[in-house]
């Protein structure tokens, strides 16, 4: 009976600490991966990402932080894990291959997270597709289209081409080419898109207007106009500008010259 109780004792020394031990380090190691996406998550949500890409970076930083601890747990029993964490690769290789276009596109928007090239709000044009963007998912990126369409982009395809982001800045220049008759006189179309220009509150004086002859073209003078303006007030000011510049040529008597054909008709005497 004696040896029983000695060997039971003996096994609760062994093993008892291995147990206590390991139960340690699974509530210490817990706390700490609750810990760390809490900072994860305090991070992102000042650099205003997408609420869904903030869910899902939390869940997965947590259950890989999990699997590491339930791990170091395991170690402290005494029982190899040099098995789990061979199982645990081949099973993230195979899932790896079978869904390696749509890891592709979760990697592509997680460095979208973390290089920020646009966000939610800004209007960009990317993979063929120009629009303002809704969403940044974890796999796609939502943009909404100036006629009121919703374009669906792989994350993969954004940040594999060229992205062109017109609200970052948050200035803009309008590019805009007028022309005159080669028989106006140049000073005076000047003058009147200065005024034009001088007039609008939406201009920005700084840069300053450009306003210069660009082009003699085949039956124009053309002008060329590029003032800067805030973005949000590009296509008004463009819109609105073309119209003025019309309306004020004609009352000044400032013509804009049209394509023309000239048709001579020969006619041949009988003989």
């Amino acid at each position: 009976m004696e040896d029983t109780v000695t060997k039971i004792w003996g096994l609760l020394t062994l093993y008892g600490l291995r147990v206590v031990a390991a139960i340690v380090v699974l509530l210490l190691g817990r706390w700490i991966a609750k810990g760390l996406t809490k900072v994860i998550e305090k991070v992102l949500n000042k650099k205003e990402v997408d609420a869904t890409i903030i869910s899902f970076v939390k869940s997965l930083t947590y259950i890989a932080l999990l699997v590491f601890v339930v791990l170091a747990a395991l170690g402290q029993l005494g029982i190899q894990t040099t098995s789990f964490i061979a199982v645990i690769g081949a099973a993230g290789l195979a899932i790896g291959l079978a869904l390696q276009g749509s890891l592709s596109n979760f990697a592509a928007g997680f460095l979208m997270i973390i290089f920020r090239p646009f966000k939610v709000g800004d209007y960009i044009e990317g993979a063929g597709v120009a629009g303002t963007v809704e969403a940044i998912q974890i796999f796609t990126t939502q943009l909404k289209t100036p006629d009121n369409k919703t374009g669906i982009v792989p994350n993969a395809k954004i940040t594999g081409d060229n992205i062109t982001n017109y609200t970052m800045k948050g200035t803009r220049r309008v590019d805009m080419v007028f022309g005159i008759g080669y028989g106006d006189d140049i000073d005076t179309a000047k003058s009147i898109l200065e005024d034009l220009v001088a007039n609008d509150n939406r201009i920005l004086d700084d840069p300053p207007v450009k306003i210069a002859v660009v082009e003699l073209a085949d039956s124009s003078v053309n002008f060329v106009v590029r003032p800067w303006v805030k973005s949000d007030d590009y296509w008004d000011v463009y819109f609105e500008l073309t119209e003025n510049v019309k309306k004020r040529f004609d009352a000044e008597g400032v013509s804009i010259p049209f394509p023309q054909q000239d048709v001579h008709v020969y006619q041949h005497k009988e003989e």
